[in-house]
Parts: C-alpha cells; structure tokens; sequence
C-alpha cells in the first residue's frame, strides 16, 4: 500500500474525503441496544461505545478480534535545549526493548490480544531544533505522514497509535500551544521527570518555537511540520489511514493528543472514529481532550506513552462488544421487557 498524498495540501484533501460513519449500521445497532435483556442505559458509556464501533465497522452486532498496537520512534533537534531528563540515545535502545518484547506496551498488547508494530523513523538523523526554525521540510513531513498510513492493517479492527522519542512532549507541547493558543506554560510539563530548571527551559524553547515559526500558529499541518516530529506525524497519518478503512481508533495520552489535534483543525469530523483511551498524568493533556471534545475512558495516573493507555483501554472496549454482541435480547431470552 502506498499513502494517496505526495504534499500537505493533498493530505489535506485526503483528510476532507475520508468516510463517514455508516447510520444503517448505526441505526440497528441502537435498535438492538434497546433490546437486550438490561435496563435502558444500564451500561452506561458500555452502551455508546459499542454503538460507535458497530457504525465504524458496518455491522450491528461487530466483534474486535484483529487489534493493532503501532509505536513510532524518533528523535527531536530541540533536545539541544535540554528539555529532558535522557539523552536521545535512549530512543534507539528503547526501540531494540519494543522490538525484543520488554517494554509495557509489548505486555499491554498481548494481554489485549493486539498484534503490535514497531516504526523507528530515521532516529539518526533528527528533526532540527525548532527553536531555530522549522523542525521538517515539507517533504520530511510527508515522508512521515506517509509511513504512518501505510503501517495500518487493513484488516485491522482497531488502531493504536504509540510513540517513543525524547523531546517529543516538548514537540507536543509546541504543536498544542501553536494551535490552541494560551502561554507556552500552559502546554508545558515535567514529561520524563526534568525539573525546575528543566521545566523552565521547556516552556522558552516552545516560546522560542512559536516565535521563529509564526507559520505554525496559521494552520494545524503547518504547527506538525515547523514544532513537531516524525513519529508525531506518523501516528497523525496513521490515524488517518484508519479512517480510511473505517477502522476505530483509541487515542493514548499527551503526544498522541497533540497528533489528533493537528487531524481535528485540518478537517472538519476527523475525529469522529476515534476515542480517549486514558487521562494521562502530563497536565496539558486534558486540556487537549476538551478542545477535542473526547472523554477519557480512564483515569490511571499513567505517563509513559508508548500506547499504553489506549492500549489498556482496548479491554474496556472489548467488554463493550462483547455485551452489546453477545447479550441476549429479550426476545431471545424469554424475558418480559415490561
């Protein structure tokens, strides 16, 4: 498979066209909610979630049996501001503990029964240091827009997009305050633990950011390609490509958000097949949710990334089906409805 978009503008256009939600399938799978042998909204958001998936999927009664788990790895010019606890080496070596199985989303994964993908994008050469201008090309972002669509499965039936890359809740954070406007010290957090002075030159290089890419504050792609980072724009581009193929998708936490976001400004409704995996522990990160309107499904105190709250939340889906799919209705069960 090759990605149907060789610039921003027809990312764009590609973003404006994708499918819709099916309201057949969505329609009885509402009639078929209001008949199952249970109290009219007794599983509370149990109910609406299976509900949107069934419309995604096309199908009143669908199954999850083919999750994917896509981490994406890469490395940020502006972490020669020392807006981290680790150095960027430790990009490299914890892609080599995802890929050998010994990281917590490679756990998360194969206890939700998640088929899990490793992406590192060219973790050798980072992106520039967007304190001194725009941390991609054009072409750079496309690159990574287009390696995160063609890394969905077609014949996956859920999306999970993760991500590994010191520097990038500094990116996310940039991306968020470029697009949502505020402080750069409303976007800005401890990330992997840096302290005081580490916080305070996070918060100056996203200024510093924002100040030599006034671009990235006109347009959503544009805040990607000037603020953000590789993997950033490959989950953005894989969370299109689910779209594409109707396949539902869980946003993770901090990064992912800011991923998302970047889809929601570019075209109207383009959220509209994913859900909020996790309130993460990053403090912006609910204040990205609410400008994308997406509840979280949990609350856990997690900040690693790599996926791990949307993928734990997979569970949470997964019990949505299985009631909504499995469940007898009363027809079914001999039981009076009243």
């Amino acid at each position: 498979m090759t990605a149907p978009f060789r610039t921003l503008e027809e990312f764009r256009s590609v973003l404006a066209d994708a499918p819709n939600v099916d309201g057949a399938a969505k329609a009885a799978a509402e009639a078929r909610n209001g008949q199952l042998t249970k109290p009219p909204g007794a599983l509370g958001r149990l109910e609406d979630l299976a509900i949107w998936y069934a419309a995604w999927r096309s199908d009143e009664k669908p199954q999850l049996n083919a999750p994917q788990v896509i981490v994406f790895a890469g490395n940020h010019g502006v972490c020669a501001q020392g807006v981290s606890a680790f150095p960027p080496e430790v990009t490299v070596q914890m892609v080599a503990n995802f890929e050998h199985g010994g990281a917590a989303i490679n756990q998360l994964a194969k206890a939700f029964g998640a088929k899990m993908d490793v992406h590192a994008l060219e973790l050798d050469r980072p992106t520039a240091d967007f304190t001194q201008g725009a941390a991609m090309s054009e072409a750079e972002v496309v690159a990574a827009l287009a390696t995160g669509w063609d890394a969905v499965d077609p014949s996956a039936d859920l999306v999970v997009t993760g991500e590994m890359g010191i520097g990038n809740t500094t990116a996310a954070a940039a991306i968020a305050a470029a697009v949502l406007g505020g402080d750069p010290a409303d976007w800005t957090g401890r990330g992997t633990g840096v302290d005081d002075a580490g916080l305070a030159r996070k918060t100056q290089a996203v200024a510093a950011g924002l100040a030599q890419n006034p671009e990235a504050r006109e347009d959503a792609l544009e805040a990607l390609r000037c603020l953000g980072g590789r993997e950033i724009a490959a989950m953005a581009g894989a969370m299109a490509a689910a779209r594409h193929h109707r396949i539902p998708v869980i946003l993770d936490g901090f990064i992912c958000s800011a991923a998302a976001l970047v889809l929601a400004k570019s075209a109207k409704g383009a959220l509209d097949h994913a859900v909020a995996g996790h309130k993460s522990a990053e403090g912006a990160h609910m204040r990205i949710l609410e400008a994308l309107n997406k509840a979280p499904l949990l609350d856990l105190g997690l900040r690693l990334g790599e996926g791990s709250g949307a993928a734990l939340a997979i569970g949470v889906l997964k019990g949505a089906i299985a009631c909504h799919s499995g469940m007898a209705t009363f027809a079914e069960a001999g039981v009076s409805d009243g």
